[in-house]
């Protein structure tokens, strides 16, 4: 109980003067019975025990005071700071609905029926239909399955889930097995072999496929040109949310290329080549010169010295590219530490433009082909290095293009920056999509990415950035010195608009580039889950739901009004007002329902996207959109320690309909969601159904959610269809 210390003191104390114990020094018997108490789990020693708490002076009556004083403990042990500050407030309420007389206490018997009622408050009890539902769609489930009925079922499933993965892996293994078997038989048949020996086939058969390779890298990379294929027939065999997946397969790929063929030249068919006698030697002097070479030649020769360079660029950007690295896991004294985290990753990669241009040079000097047309280095990269070349140049002119005004800057718990500023006429984007944003102030040439929290349909932009790196943490600085306390009303620590007097710095953007959310149309039913700051592709997705939505009820409510229906009161219509009425199109929405999971550890965090919450919940009228939010830093209900909390909670969203926690009209619940039961529930809930599991957060997290989809989808008729963010 470290986190709740001053939470287990009251709880101890509660007890021992229950017991009318010494509480400085206690025998082992009175230990063990208050041990028992503490984790007896029935409602009603609970309920005793949280009663004690808050009646100090044993008199069977709590006052407002000690219900204020409980709920301040309460709010203390959950790290929840605002229900800290509104104790009074809550205490208030709680005396209010408990004693209606004005007696100015209440007992226990009241305090029992309160808890008691806490779910008729918040309607939570689940419908028996859809329990009924659950048993009757799962019953093909429980049917016993052979083992060879088990394996197909599951090689069936895994096919259908992954072809575009596995014919896509096919073809590119079956690619570089076929150049690596060209080459080492065509150097096979070639006089060096006799020398050299299988080093020379192995070498020149692996340096192949890191020509095919070295030019397939770049294409995963090109972010426009891949989304302008999403929206063509090319998305639907292609996997082009695995594009950073294959980006870094085809880098492992280029590292297992460079051991085999660095390695065999400099310790296996250099040295042969050396050692070999002078009658061996005399047929390949047309290629290594008529005396025969050393191995410091070999090496200092154009084909060593850009072979070795590049072995060490991509030493250094491979090893930066790291999760240890990139993601600052390994830590470096000062000045060391610039070694790691997202800076260092970002310069590093850009060493690719050194190793390219070595990559030519080297593939220029080679020592057994004299012949340019055979010499194909150049061949393999002319394609791929011209497109990442003009998308790096249509990055450039775009962001000049795309001028912005920032138009809000706030600053929110959490270290969240909100920047909201004006939209291009020509940005044109997809919910779900993010944008590169680049700020001079903190560096002329890093760019970073970022998901759009604005939908579609909005007159502005927006972004939300946490504060995670060294980039984030400039950029954070940077806008804070133009920022200034926010006046009454209005949300954050720190915010600025037009009007504020300081110069806010200025913002490049480009975009709008594609992620897997963008398809969520395609879908019957949504389940967004975000953690934390993971929350913002999605906040997107259910501002467009919430606008196609009023859109849909206005058209309707314009039509009824211009072209009322035909009844008694209107037997006698014209063919043209029947037209009209019988061929107007109709707005169709694919997607009936969407589930909402914000999973966060700090109340604050809610502050993010209170607004669209709260926009949400009110003109979501028809219930398509049902939101959950959940504060880990808060211990499960049914926990003393949250208790109190969530008696607060329900009675205050019962008298106000707002969220003691999160401040908005959605429900938080405490700790961790249980997500087989969450998809259970979903599953029940929409048989049938082509459900969309989006994910952003964790890898945790997403190796369980994908690994919950498979197991529903093989029992069940709902089938998920799991996408998880990747920049």
């Amino acid at each position: 109980m470290k986190e709740s210390e001053e939470f287990a003191l009251e709880l101890f104390d509660t007890l021992s003067r229950r017991k009318r114990m010494k509480v400085e020094k206690i025998t082992k018997e009175e230990l063990r019975e208050i041990w028992s108490q503490i984790t007896d789990q029935s409602f009603d020693s609970r309920l005793q025990i949280f009663f004690d708490m808050v009646d100090k002076n044993t008199d069977g009556r709590i006052t407002e005071a000690e219900v204020k004083e409980i709920i301040m403990l309460s709010a203390s042990a959950n790290k929840l700071s605002r229900l800290k500050e509104q104790a009074e407030e809550y205490a208030a309420l709680i005396m209010e609905e408990l004693d209606p007389e004005r007696l100015g206490y209440i007992e226990l018997w009241q305090l029992e029926t309160l808890l008691l009622q806490k779910d008729t408050y918040l309607n939570y009890s689940q419908a028996l239909s859809y329990t009924s539902q659950a048993l009757s769609q799962n019953l093909a489930g429980l049917r016993k399955k052979g083992p060879i009925r088990k394996l197909s079922t599951k090689l069936g499933y895994y096919i259908e889930e992954n072809w575009k993965r596995l014919w896509v892996m096919a073809l590119w293994i079956g690619v570089m097995a076929g150049l690596f078997t060209w080459k080492f038989i065509q150097y096979r048949n070639k006089y060096a072999f006799q020398v050299m020996g299988y080093c020379l086939t192995t070498a020149k058969g692996a340096a192949e496929t890191l020509k095919l390779n070295m030019a397939l890298i770049l294409l995963p990379v090109c972010r426009n040109t891949i989304t302008w294929l999403r929206s063509t027939r090319a998305s639907r065999v292609l996997p082009f949310d695995d594009n950073i997946n294959f980006h870094k397969t085809i880098a492992a790929a280029i590292v297992v290329g460079v051991i085999l063929h660095v390695g065999n030249h400099l310790s296996c068919d250099f040295p042969r080549l050396i050692a070999s006698s002078e009658e061996m030697y005399t047929p390949l002097e047309r290629d290594f010169g008529k005396t025969k070479p050393s191995y410091l030649k070999l090496v200092r020769g154009p084909e060593g010295v850009t072979g070795i360079l590049m072995v060490l660029c991509m030493l250094v950007a491979f090893t930066l590219a790291t999760t240890w690295f990139r993601r600052s896991v390994v830590k470096f004294p000062k000045p060391f530490d610039k070694l790691t985290g997202y800076n260092a990753f970002w310069y590093s990669h850009h060493l690719f433009i050194i190793v390219y241009i070595l990559l030519i040079i080297h593939g220029q000097f080679l020592y057994l082909i004299h012949h340019w047309w055979l010499k194909t280095t150049w061949m393999y990269l002319a394609v791929p290095v011209s497109l990442y070349a003009g998308e790096r140049i249509l990055r450039a002119l775009r962001s000049g293009y795309y001028s912005v005004r920032l138009l809000k800057v706030a600053i929110y718990p959490g270290n969240v920056l909100t920047l909201q500023m004006s939209k291009p006429p020509a940005f044109r984007y997809k919910s779900g999509q993010y944008m590169f944003v680049q700020c001079p102030a903190v560096s002329p040439f890093e760019w970073h990415p970022f998901s759009i929290t604005s939908a579609p349909g909005d007159d502005y932009l927006s972004i939300h950035i946490r504060q995670l790196g060294d980039w984030t943490r400039e950029l954070k600085r940077v806008f804070a010195e133009a920022c200034e306390p926010p006046v009454a009303g209005k949300s954050g620590l720190l915010r600025a608009d037009e009007t504020t007097k300081k110069s806010l710095p200025k913002l490049l953007i480009d975009g709008p580039y594609g992620a897997p959310a963008q398809d969520y149309r395609k879908y019957d039913v949504l389940l967004l889950v975000g953690l934390g700051i993971g929350a913002t592709p999605f906040i997107s997705i259910l501002k467009d739901l919430l606008n196609n939505i009023v859109k849909m009820e206005e058209e309707e409510d314009a039509y009824a009004d211009l072209y009322p229906p035909i009844g008694q009161n209107h037997k006698h219509v014209d063919l043209a007002t029947l037209m009209k009425i019988t061929s107007r199109p109709k707005r169709i929405l694919k997607t009936t329902n969407a589930y909402f999971y914000w999973v966060t550890r700090e109340q604050g965090s809610f502050d993010w996207f209170k607004g669209v919450m709260n926009e949400v919940a009110e003109l979501d009228q028809r219930g398509i959109i049902e939101m959950h939010n959940y504060l880990t830093s808060v211990y499960e209900e049914g926990d003393a320690r949250s208790a109190l909390i969530t008696m607060v909670q329900a009675l205050n969203h019962a008298k106000n309909g707002v969220d003691i926690v999160s401040g908005t009209r959605a429900r938080t619940h405490f700790a961790r969601p249980n997500w087989k039961k969450v998809l259970s529930k979903i599953c029940s809930k929409h048989p049938y159904a082509k459900i969309g599991v989006f994910y952003c957060g964790a890898p945790v997290l997403a190796q369980e959610l994908s690994n919950l989809c498979y197991e529903f989808n093989q029992r069940g008729t709902t089938k998920f269809e799991f996408h998880k963010e990747h920049f």
